[in-house]
């Protein structure tokens, strides 16, 4: 059972229409200052935003009650004078948890009218995650032939791959910048994932490594997949057989 907390700006079309057509410096440094807040309040209770099109977060909120939502909501609310609603879902998998907040919110399911909080809580299931972090192998040897631009489109193009590929399988992916990309994953996922490995090498040339961390906290989970990763890269480096999937 995972929770999923996700956030949004509310009516933010209309509000950026106020500020005139020399706007578009201005919204960037507010998305980029919003995500900071949130990562960094959600951090301090062991949990982890990932951005989602810059206007929303997505959050593995294992462990928060409904007063953690409000405590940071509040502060939220305080620094910026845009609002946001958040919506809060849990189910047996990511993508079910994406669907149980989007229909709190859809169907007004009120946990908090004051501070704009939706959806549903569940505090008696035993909560667990499981992240995936993949980044694109030796990367580097790309850069010797191909500008940063094609590199890019490159990246990108993998990303979307990745998110058609787990959706099916009840997975959230989200990109994390660089040559890195994150899946808040299944059973299914994980199981998985090396089929995928090998199908992105075989059709397109492209190794990949994943590393896989299992907690009851995001935090906690990232930290363990950021290390299996590491430990992928410390086994290539020795000069021994790398793994392509390593979990903790």
């Amino acid at each position: 059972m995972i929770q999923l907390s996700i956030l949004k700006i509310t009516e933010y079309g209309p509000w950026t229409l106020t500020l005139g057509s020399d706007r578009e410096h201005e919204l960037q440094m507010l998305q980029a200052s919003l995500y900071k807040q949130v990562q960094k309040l959600f951090s301090e209770k062991n949990c982890l935003a990932f951005l989602n099109r810059s206007d929303e977060f997505f959050v593995v909120s294992n462990g928060l009650t409904l007063d953690d939502h409000i405590e940071i909501q509040k502060t939220l609310e305080g620094l910026f004078e845009v609002h946001l609603t958040i919506s809060i879902g849990f189910g047996d998998s990511p993508f079910e948890a994406n669907l149980k907040a989007y229909d709190g919110r859809k169907n007004n399911i009120i946990l908090n009218k004051e501070h704009n909080i939706f959806g549903f809580i569940d505090d008696k299931s035993e909560l667990n995650v499981s992240i995936m972090h993949l980044d694109v192998d030796d990367l580097k040897s790309k850069r010797k032939d191909t500008s940063p631009y094609e590199i890019s489109a490159i990246i990108f193009d993998l990303y979307s791959k990745i998110t058609k590929y787990f959706i099916p399988k009840n997975s959230l992916t989200f990109f994390m910048g660089g040559d890195n990309y994150m899946v808040v994953a299944s059973n299914e996922a994980k199981n998985s994932v090396q089929s995928f490995i090998d199908m992105i090498k075989n059709d397109y040339n492209i190794s990949l490594n994943c590393g896989i961390g299992n907690a009851y906290t995001s935090r906690d989970a990232v930290k363990l997949a950021t290390k299996s990763l590491d430990t992928i890269r410390d086994i290539r480096d020795s000069g021994k057989p790398k793994p392509d999937v390593y979990e903790l």
